[in-house]
């Protein structure tokens, strides 16, 4: 219990700097759920007939940088990349602004209230 408390507060204190900046082009795709935030803690593509090319690079961008901001979160404290990536998911679709999209553990799309 203890540890989660901590990696929760980890989590936190880290923000989401590296990985939360994403394009211009990104934040409007959320803003229009054409890409929203996922339960595993990366972007996803919602309606692919949507995206063109440049997003689809801009996505895997800045899913790649997620995924070593995770790693590297994950190594210092011990846990799996998977579990540092639920604890930012939680926190990014805690701060998901209303009308944006969020992707469920159950992967079901919905617009967050």
């Amino acid at each position: 219990m203890k540890k989660a408390i901590y990696l929760m507060a980890a989590a936190a204190g880290l923000g989401f700097a590296g990985a939360s900046a994403a394009s211009p082009a990104i934040e409007s795709a959320k803003a229009n759920c054409v890409v929203g935030e996922q339960a595993d803690g990366y972007l996803g593509i919602i309606d692919a007939a949507k995206v063109d090319e440049e997003l689809k690079r801009d996505v895997r961008a800045n899913n790649q940088q997620r995924k070593t901001l995770y790693a590297d979160f994950a190594e210092r404290n011990g846990v799996t990349i998977e579990t540092a990536a639920a604890l930012f998911a939680e926190k990014s679709v805690n701060q998901a602004p209303s009308g944006q999209c969020i992707r469920d553990a159950d992967g079901a799309w919905y617009k967050k209230p």
